[in-house]
Parts: C-alpha cells; sequence; structure tokens
C-alpha cells in the first residue's frame, strides 16, 4: 500500500474515531447531571460526618457550563472507546505480523478490564480520601470545595490508580517480546512490593490503613501473577528452544 493510500485510510479511521467521540459526547451531556449527583456524595458525608457545612462551589458565571462540558467530554471518551480502540487496531494490524496480533489481541482484552477494575477501586476509596482531607480544617470553617478542582482531583486518582493496575500486563508483555525475563521479575519482588505501598500510600491518603491495603492487596496478587505468567512463558520457550537443537543435532548425525 502507497504512502497516499495509507493517508486515506488514516483520515478514514480518524472521521469515524471523531464520530464515534463526538456521539460519546453527546450521552456524556446526557448524562453529566448524574455524574455530578455522584460525584457531590463524598461531599455530603462530609458535612454530617463533620458536623460542617459543606458543599460544590463555582467561581464564576461560567464555571458550571465548563464542567458540564469536561464531564461530558470525558463521559464520551470512555463510552466511545470501543470505536476509537477498534479504529486504531484496524490501521495497525496490516502493518503486524500474526504474533503480533495475537500480542495485540491479548493485551487489548487483558487490560481493559483491569484498567475499569482499578477505576472501580479508585472510586471505592474516594469518600475516605476526602474525608481525611476536608477533615484538616478547622472545625468552626466550612468546606467550599471549588468544582473544577475537585472533578480534576477525583478523574487524577481514578486515572492513577486505573493505570496501576494496568501495569502487570506491561511485565508480561516485556516478558513475551524477550525484554524481561520472569526470573527478573520474582527477584524484584522486594522493590515491587516497596513501590505499590509507596504509591498506595499516596494515591489514598486515608487516616486508617484499610483504603491503603484495600489497593494494595490486588496490586500485588497482580504483581505475582504476571510473574506466574511470565514463568510459565519462558519454560514455554526454553523447552521449544531444547526441541529444536535437538532436531538439529539429529539432522547432523544423519
Amino acid at each position: 500500500m502507497s504512502l497516499a493510500h495509507h493517508l486515506i485510510e488514516l483520515r478514514k479511521r480518524l472521521f469515524k474515531s471523531a464520530f464515534g467521540l463526538l456521539g460519546g459526547a453527546a450521552a456524556g451531556w446526557i448524562l453529566s447531571d448524574f455524574v455530578m449527583d455522584s460525584l457531590r456524595v463524598p461531599v455530603s458525608l462530609i458535612a454530617t460526618a463533620q458536623n460542617r457545612s459543606a458543599t460544590l462551589n463555582f467561581a464564576d458565571i461560567t464555571s458550571a457550563f465548563d464542567l458540564k462540558l469536561q464531564i461530558a467530554l470525558t463521559v464520551g471518551a470512555v463510552v466511545s472507546s470501543p470505536i476509537w480502540l477498534f479504529q486504531i487496531f484496524a490501521f495497525l494490524v496490516p502493518g503486524l505480523t500474526n504474533r503480533e496480533k495475537r500480542y495485540t489481541l491479548g493485551f487489548f482484552f487483558t487490560a481493559v478490564p483491569l484498567f475499569l477494575a482499578g477505576c472501580s477501586a479508585g472510586w471505592f476509596v474516594l469518600p475516605q480520601i476526602v474525608a481525611l482531607m476536608t477533615s484538616f480544617a478547622p472545625a468552626q470553617d466550612a468546606a467550599f470545595i471549588e468544582a473544577k478542582l475537585y472533578y480534576d482531583f477525583v478523574l487524577k486518582l481514578v486515572l492513577a490508580i486505573g493505570i496501576a493496575f494496568v501495569l502487570p500486563v506491561f511485565i508480561v508483555l516485556l516478558n513475551f517480546i524477550g525484554i524481561l525475563s520472569a526470573a527478573s521479575i520474582i527477584k524484584s519482588w522486594r522493590l515491587a512490593l516497596l513501590a505499590i505501598v509507596l504509591f498506595t500510600a499516596v494515591a489514598t491518603p486515608a487516616a486508617d490503613i484499610v483504603s491503603m491495603f484495600m489497593l494494595a492487596i490486588p496490586m500485588i496478587l497482580l504483581y505475582f501473577l504476571a510473574a506466574g505468567v511470565a514463568g510459565i512463558h519462558d519454560r514455554r520457550v526454553a523447552k521449544n528452544l531444547r526441541l529444536t537443537d535437538t532436531s538439529s543435532t539429529s539432522l547432523l548425525e544423519t
């Protein structure tokens, strides 16, 4: 396929992705009030738990519209992700070998559920984090939280934990392409555990350590699961190499 055909194909895929994003954004606009109600729940709990006035605050005239538009775009990107992810994959497939296609599909169908699970875990511990952070304010003061900053905080927290849950898939992928061995993954388990605990401590600064361990335990299990998958793959590769060497030796002897 010539360069011109590649550019035409790319333009077609981009247009389809853009239409998918626009459709998803329209759905996100409709769902934005529901999302705002869900985001407001941790703030409402502050008023009950800390006996103080707590509410989301819109600092200027356009901030409410800006936040609703931002929510619509975020929800639109999530809702339309099957469309634009498929367009990316369909554009790359002609240049991939059969082996690379298998790796890509395996990575995709494993990473997406783990990412969603991580985002769900982040959302689950969000109320505890909000309660802790606002508890540092003096008891006689109200908590008027800037709505846009609050949404940015929630989005970054949820995405950070979602991405952290996907990291074991990258470890397996590096093993499959020959960059990282299972032995080195297992050998680094102490550093991995320390990194996971530090990450969860920063991401979930809760007063009790329950929230931290609720995130750390599944991440640790995923790390060792990745090490186990890498070990199975390395043994299979070593077995194939031995069979190849045996076949080569037999041919030379004959």
